[in-house]
């Protein structure tokens, strides 16, 4: 294929078509499959949950997803491999995915995230604008994409017999294009696709993280006469902060083990600008304190009684889209000491 540029006086310009050195073509197009994964499939979005997988057979997949139907999602680099090595890689990470469970998928996303308060479905269903009667069952299928600057007819036919067979593969070929003016272009098409013992929590890279004075200019206006307060109370009483992606997480330091209160997200994360409630998930005060379920109810009646919170999955969400009072505040923050009274009243579970 040729590519033309057209100058102001009406005269062509083509772009030539560049060919990159594995090294260079591997960082160029796994930084864009990460940044851009809509474009790759044959039937739209793709929710990026880990890169650089490591599998129980020391692989490491490129990059996992998930589609909107909550089918796991295998994208790898051909490379430099051949196309026999390239389909039986690609097959191996399949299998490995297959193996994972919700609570794995979930695990997976926070690390990438670096954000352990996530929820895999209330963070899916955000992602993809899912409407009310939408249900999803997560990693019940697989999909594999390939992914080169040149797809062989090795890999199209074998790839096309795996659809035939009811194994869902999608190769992708991308090409470069340079102008004399240095201006870069990238093409994509899907060239087969259009056509009709549970493993150890997997590892991942992780996204940089935030920092207070970052997630304090991410801020509107609402949000900035509520959270420096939070933040001010953490630094009073002790409370260690932890930084993800997006936003952190408030803790009670016991002797060295971290138990999160609340969580706190900026206005363009996917839970909007708000504050989570901890009480459920991992890390919270029902999986490590000892705290009685009924003092767990209680603060959440607690939360709900200052009008401020509302129901979120196993969870309660504090929109942060208007102005608070100072009650208001003074409210949240009440909640905020009295969960941290009741964590350090209670302690660790034995």
């Amino acid at each position: 294929m040729r590519l033309f540029g057209i100058h102001p006086d009406g005269k062509f310009g083509e772009y030539v078509q560049t060919a990159f050195q594995v090294e260079h073509e591997e960082a160029v197009l796994e930084d864009w499959l990460e940044s851009n994964p809509d474009g790759i499939v044959e039937d739209g979005k793709i929710l990026i949950i880990g890169r650089q997988v490591a599998t129980n057979f020391g692989g490491f997949i490129d990059l996992v997803g998930i589609d909107r139907q909550g089918n796991a999602v295998v994208i790898e680099l051909k490379r430099n491999r051949t196309p026999r090595d390239t389909i039986a890689q690609a097959l191996e990470y399949a299998s490995f995915v297959a193996r994972l469970d919700t609570t794995q998928i979930e695990g997976l996303l926070r690390s990438y995230l670096s954000d352990e308060s996530l929820n895999l479905a209330e963070h899916h269903r955000a992602y993809f604008e899912l409407g009310p009667d939408e249900a999803v069952a997560f990693n019940k299928d697989q999909r594999v994409v390939i992914v080169g600057q040149r797809v062989t007819p090795e890999i199209k036919q074998t790839a096309s017999f795996l659809r035939f067979k009811g194994i869902r593969v999608t190769c992708v070929e991308f090409t470069f294009f340079q102008a004399n003016g240095g201006t870069r272009l990238l093409s994509q098409e899907i060239v087969v696709g259009k056509d009709a013992e549970k493993p150890n929590q997997p590892s991942s890279g992780s996204l940089p993280t935030v920092t207070e004075e970052v997630f304090l200019a991410s801020l509107d206006d609402n949000g900035k006469t509520v959270f420096p307060r939070i933040l001010a109370l953490a630094k009073d009483k002790s409370m260690p902060i932890h930084w993800g992606t997006k936003g952190f997480s408030l803790n009670v330091d016991l002797d060295g083990t971290h138990v999160a209160v609340c969580y706190g997200y900026p206005v363009g994360a996917v839970y909007k600008q708000s504050v989570y409630t901890a009480m459920a998930g991992p890390g919270s005060m029902t999986s490590k304190t000892a705290a009685p379920e009924d003092v767990i109810n209680a603060l959440r009646g607690k939360a709900r009684a200052t009008g401020l919170f509302s129901p979120a999955g196993r969870e309660l969400k504090c929109l942060i889209n208007r102005s608070f009072s100072e009650a208001e505040i003074s409210a949240l923050l009440s909640w905020i000491e009295a969960v941290a009274d009741t964590i350090r009243k209670y302690g660790l579970k034995e």
